[in-house]
């Protein structure tokens, strides 16, 4: 099926043809160019179908379809041959320069006799001789041949190394590559590695560089010891080559790299992203070399123990690593045999052992901010196993085992987790038998205990429904068995679940603190009214009761409601006390203490948390010592005492290690412990708590919260310029199961994906960011509720559009922006991102392009006119200063240099001269001097703008601003020495 309108004549013709080399390379683009071939043939002169045969060859080369290739150059070279005065010397250029491309195509596939691929080097050497071309590019050719066969290379290298380059040589990033692999292969790391220093260092490139100089320098680097320098280049490089067909072999030493450095479930998440490479790499010797990067990962996950861990692998089929590595090896072996059997030696089976044998070169090496290892994919329950410690000892006796759960519950014991857990398979399986045991009770209370237990922990996650629903079905177990205690504690359980279920609707706070005030009442009612409570349920109920009161404060902040929270949690201490309850005893103490600090008295919360720990310590329970620790720290970042909260935390995160993450808060306090950071000026350490506690969420399934605060990780490694590590996070965010199958909150996946365009926008991957920008445009404009979120992306997007010249496309995205805006207005980020707009075209087209830059502008003053009538104050400069500062620089970039002068001392006049303390000094100071350049240089009247800036020097030096007038000095010299 066509893919485009057939084109009708030439101009249609090579406007297609424009189109279609924007696209990616893949499937679309080749079939397109196939199309426009065929459309080509129609013309009578020769030159459309030689162009359309250049893309089709182009688009079969970076397809990863060697095959194909060749073909298609023999085409051209026969037109060539037949007409050669009808092309010109760029065409002419093209066609010699693909004679190399020919000769890669061709040691691609074994199924070319040797003799063969020297033949054709040989008319390659004939051709350029004939034509007068250096033959540089011949003996690399020749080199490459003989490196892929095994030869001994050493007088190929010498015959292509040292001879001067051509115009037709390979781009110098593609021969530092080259060369760089040379003492590879002489085992020479250091010299290879110098060897690549201007690729590695960003100097040189290409459009495969420096993406494959990357992979191939990764392990070089590690034996090396530059460990950080490999996984900052396997991030920036692993980008440059994903999903890619023709560049699969770099691909698959990315993915040995992660097997070789601890990072096996992070080689699992790449390939997982690179499954098409499996059915699109149509090139045997890239086949070869990604299958061999493949195996090595699942060789090293199988060795691990985890062969049963399924792996992105051939359509059609379902695949385990251990499965997937079967089939691999028997591939790749294959291919390995065919070249070697094609070049007779055994080079290509020998650099595969090779691969295959690597032990690895570190322990770990956490290369992304989100580093797992393969238990943590394990498709397994992660709550039935601690997070964090050693796994508590679980009886194996069943009796022992369900005393032990209910002891060890009965004291709020951590520990009581695992053993529910344990119960709970055990109890669900087809042959389970319940112990005949007086002091174990029916299966009938066991089942209401496991309910009950689930029942707390969905609790625990906000999910209220489950909640309730699981209390009111153990309630009624617990009937059946004869446990009207337990029955009452789970009742008490749907009164409280019930009460936040009814606060989520509507009513707002007042509902809630209703609900709550009747589920107290309520429960009040059960505790006088149940017979033969123990001490521990008696406690519980208190608690519970206590807990109902000081939701409803929580709720409230109202002073009446005070009161009888401290009188609840007082009934609680001394009952508690009076039984020897400790976890009940420090539970009040802890109500105690969250009281003060909600109803603002915060140095009681503090008194209270130290007598609480002091308790603690010598009376335990231990593990309360975490939670209150975090309690106190928090109570002392909002009383501004960041170093004390640090302290806090961090001794509560210690002694958490000690037991089950989900038992003792350590996600929250990692996620506090980045919060004392930050206030601290820690950012670094702030991160890796953030990326702490959101992958602690992850593994006890708070997926939503986890996001979240993954969000905020990557917003702030984006602020401290790790850009690739904020690509890497999102990427592997964005690649998880629920969010590609759409089961995650939309926005909060449109806030990752909106964090990540950025990122590449500061990576200076226009391209792509662009992409996701448009995407995003177009998916919010949507957002009905929302019309805010939109505006700003629009704005956005328009911004990176005109940074890449469609500036048709920026102007009706900016459109968008604005109608968004009228509903929900956005004053400065609409502003900015609109004078943005009019400088990137003002600069970029010059006097053309000033009319729309103005109009532009023009849209920036009525935001700005809104903004002042609806008493907005910008976060920096005002709205009004920026404009008219705009106005300048627009009309300088197009020549209008008496209007830019005017907009500029316009903006001074609007700023004011600057204070002693004024942080506008920099702002006013630039303002001077672009006055100064367009007054002195372009408009030539050096005089007063002399004088303009010899002004602006004293005045800002007399007020200790020296800084600010170093540009201005430098500015006035050049425009004296010019006079």
């Amino acid at each position: 099926m066509p893919t485009a309108p057939h084109p009708q004549n030439t101009d249609e013709l090579y406007q297609a043809l424009q189109e279609n080399q924007r696209r990616p390379y893949g499937r679309t683009r080749t079939v397109t160019a196939e199309e426009l071939v065929d459309a080509a043939e129609q013309f009578a002169e020769p030159l459309p179908l030689f162009r359309t045969l250049l893309e089709l060859q182009e688009a079969y080369t970076y397809g990863s379809e060697p095959r194909k290739s060749p073909v298609v150059f023999a085409r051209l070279l026969t037109l060539f041959d037949e007409q050669p005065d009808v092309f010109d010397e760029p065409l002419r250029h093209l066609l010699f320069w693909r004679f190399k491309w020919v000769s890669n195509a061709l040691r691609a596939l074994p199924e070319i006799p040797l003799s063969s691929l020297r033949q054709w080097l040989t008319e390659m050497r004939d051709r350029y001789e004939k034509a007068g071309l250096g033959l540089q590019p011949y003996y690399g050719e020749a080199y490459q041949l003989a490196a892929h066969v095994g030869e001994d290379t050493t007088l190929a290298y010498e015959l292509w190394a040292a001879r001067a380059r051509t115009r037709l040589s390979d781009c110098e990033a593609c021969e530092i590559c080259r060369r760089a692999r040379h003492h590879l292969t002489e085992g020479d790391d250091e010299g290879a590695l110098r060897a690549w220093e201007p690729v590695l260092a960003g100097k040189e490139s290409c459009q495969e560089e420096p993406a494959r100089s990357l992979s191939y320098a990764l392990l070089p680097l590690l034996r090396t010891g530059r460990a950080d320098r490999a996984r900052e280049l396997h991030l920036a490089g692993y980008r440059g080559c994903r999903r890619t067909p023709s560049m699969s072999g770099e691909v698959g030493r990315h993915l040995e790299f992660c097997a070789l450095t601890g990072n096996e479930a992070r080689g699992l998440e790449l390939l997982a992203e690179n499954r098409n490479l499996f059915d699109e790499v149509d090139s045997p010797l890239d086949q070869l070399d990604f299958l061999t990067g493949v195996e090595v990962l699942l060789q090293r996950v199988e060795l691990l123990g985890h062969g049963e861990l399924p792996a992105a692998g051939y359509a059609g089929r379902a695949w385990t690593a251990a499965g997937l590595r079967a089939e691999v090896r028997g591939r790749a072996d294959d291919l390995a045999a065919r070249f070697d059997a094609r070049n007779g030696t055994s080079a290509h089976t020998d650099r595969r052992r090779e691969r295959l044998e690597r032990a690895p070169l570190l322990d770990t090496l956490e290369l992304t901010l989100r580093t797992r290892s393969l238990d943590d994919v394990t498709p397994a329950a992660p709550a039935a196993r601690p997070a964090v410690g050693t796994a508590p000892a679980v009886p194996e006796s069943l009796t022992e085992l369900i005393l032990r759960a209910r002891a060890l519950d009965e004291q709020g014991h951590p520990d009581a987790r695992a053993c529910w857990a344990r119960l709970r398979t055990l109890v669900t399986a087809r042959d389970y038998t319940h112990p005949d045991d007086p002091a174990v009770g029916p299966v009938a209370r066991l089942r209401a205990d496991l309910l009950a237990e689930e029942a707390n922990r969905a609790h625990e996650k906000d999910r209220f429904t489950d909640a309730a629903a699981l209390n009111d079905e153990a309630a009624g177990l617990y009937d059946d068995a004869g446990a009207p205690g337990d029955a009452a504690l789970a009742r008490a359980g749907v009164l409280l679940a019930n009460a936040e279920i009814l606060a989520e609707g509507a009513g707002g706070p007042e509902a809630k603190a209703t609900a709550l005030t009747d589920a107290h009442a309520s429960m009040v009612r059960t505790h006088e009214e149940t017979p033969g409570l123990t001490p521990h349920q008696e406690a519980r109920l208190l608690r519970l009761r206590a807990t109902a009161l000081a939701l409803r404060l929580q709720t409230t902040r109202s002073e009446e409601h005070i009161a009888p929270v401290f009188a609840e949690a007082e009934l609680l201490r001394a009952f508690a006390a009076r039984h020897d309850i400790a976890g009940q005893v420090s539970g009040a103490h802890m109500l105690r203490a969250t009281t003060y600090a909600i109803s603002g008295d915060l140095p009681a919360a503090v008194t209270e948390a130290d007598a609480l720990l002091d308790r603690l310590k010598a009376h335990g329970p231990a593990w309360h010592l975490p939670r209150t620790l975090g309690l106190r720290g928090r109570i002392r970042l909002v009383l501004q005492d960041p170093q004390a909260a640090y302290n806090d935390l961090a001794e509560g995160l210690r002694l958490a290690a000690d037991w089950p993450a989900d038992a003792v808060g350590a996600t929250r306090l990692h996620a506090d412990l980045a919060e004392a950071c930050m206030h601290l000026g820690r950012p670094e350490e702030a991160l890796r708590h953030l990326t702490r506690a959101a992958e602690l969420d992850l593994r006890h399934g708070n997926r939503t919260d986890a996001y979240c605060t993954y969000s905020n990780a990557a917003q702030l490694s984006l602020d401290l310029g790790r850009v690739e590590d904020c690509i890497a996070l999102l990427d592997s965010l964005l690649a998880e199961p629920d969010v590609a199958a759409g089961e995650l909150d939309d926005r909060l996946v449109a806030q990752l994906r909106l964090t990540r365009a950025r990122a590449l926008h500061t990576g200076e991957d226009l391209k792509a960011a662009t992409a996701e920008f448009v995407a995003l445009a177009a998916e919010s404009a949507g957002w009905d509720d929302d019309p805010g979120s939109h505006a700003m992306i629009a704005a956005e997007t328009a911004v990176l559009l005109a940074e890449s010249g469609e500036f048709g496309r920026a102007r009706e995205a900016a459109d968008q922006a604005l109608a968004a805006h009228a509903e929900d207005p956005r004053y400065e980020h609409l502003s900015n991102s609109l004078r943005e707009l009019a400088r990137l075209q003002a600069q970029q087209q010059g006097a053309d392009g000033l009319s729309d830059a103005l109009a532009v502008l023009a849209d920036a003053g009525r935001v700005a006119d809104e903004a002042r009538a609806a008493g907005y104050e910008a976060h920096g400069r005002s709205l009004d200063t920026a404009l008219a500062y705009e106005h300048g620089r627009v009309n300088a970039f197009a020549g209008a240099y008496e209007d830019a002068l005017a907009a500029l001392d316009k903006a001074l006049a609007l700023l004011g001269e600057p204070g002693r303390d004024d942080d506008r000094a920099g702002e006013w100071a630039e303002c001077v001097r672009l006055a100064g350049v367009v007054e002195g240089i372009y408009l030539e009247r050096p005089s007063p703008a002399l004088t303009r800036l010899d002004a602006a020097v004293v005045r800002l030096t007399a007020l200790g601003h020296t800084e600010e007038t170093e540009s201005l000095t430098s500015l006035a010299a050049r425009l004296r020495d010019e006079e």
